[in-house]
C-alpha cells in the first residue's frame, strides 16, 4: 500500500510537470490543461485501491490512514501547488512575470499563515471523512483502530498548527528594518 501511495505522489508531480511542459515549452495549452486536470484522477485511484484493499480483508493500518491524509492534502493544497509550479514555468519558459514572493513578516504574512491553516483544516476534514468512511465500511472496531489513531494524531497536529498559524495574527513577525 505504501508503494502505491508513493506512486500516486510521483504521478501527481509527473502530470503537473508534463502538463506544464506541454503548456509552455511545446506551446500546446489544451493538452497541457488536460494533463493538469487529470491530477484528481490520481486521488480517485488511491481511494479505490484503498477501499479494495480493505474490502479484501486487510487490517487497516497507518498506510491506509496515510492514503486518507494524502487525498485530503492533495485536494486542499493541490490547486495552490499547481499554481506555484505554473508561475515558475510561465516565468522561466514563457516570459511571464516573476513568481510572487511569499510575505515573510507583518499582516500579509499573518494572513498567509491563516489561509494555509484553513487549507490544512479542509485537508483534515476531507481526510477524516475518508477515514470515517473506511471505518464504517469495514465495520470492525478491532480492524480499524489504527484509522482512529490517525484521526486523533492528525487532530492534535491540526491544533498545534492552529496555535502557530494564528499566533502571527496576535504577534506579527517584524521585518529586520523595524527591529
Amino acid at each position: 500500500m505504501i508503494a502505491f501511495i508513493i506512486g500516486c505522489e510521483i504521478a501527481f508531480w509527473v502530470f503537473i510537470v508534463v502538463g506544464l511542459v506541454f503548456r509552455y515549452m511545446l506551446r500546446m495549452p489544451k493538452p497541457g490543461a488536460a494533463l493538469l486536470l487529470c491530477t484528481p484522477l490520481i486521488d480517485l485511484a488511491l481511494l479505490v485501491a484503498t477501499v479494495i484493499h480493505l474490502n479484501g480483508g486487510a487490517e487497516a493500518d497507518f498506510t491506509h490512514g496515510l492514503a486518507a491524509i494524502y487525498i485530503g492534502a492533495s485536494i486542499a493544497f493541490g490547486h495552490s501547488m499547481i499554481r506555484w509550479a505554473d508561475e515558475r514555468f510561465a516565468h522561466r519558459f514563457a516570459g511571464g512575470p516573476p513568481p510572487r514572493k511569499k510575505a515573510k513578516h507583518g499582516t500579509e504574512h499573518a494572513r498567509s499563515e491563516r489561509q494555509a491553516w484553513l487549507k490544512h483544516l479542509l485537508a483534515w476534514a476531507i481526510g477524516c471523512a475518508c477515514l470515517l468512511g473506511m471505518i464504517l465500511m469495514v465495520g470492525d472496531a478491532d480492524r480499524t483502530e489504527a484509522l482512529l489513531q490517525v484521526v486523533r494524531i492528525w487532530s492534535i497536529i491540526l491544533g498545534i498548527d492552529f496555535l502557530i498559524s494564528f499566533s502571527y495574527t496576535l504577534w506579527p513577525r517584524k521585518s529586520k528594518e523595524t527591529v
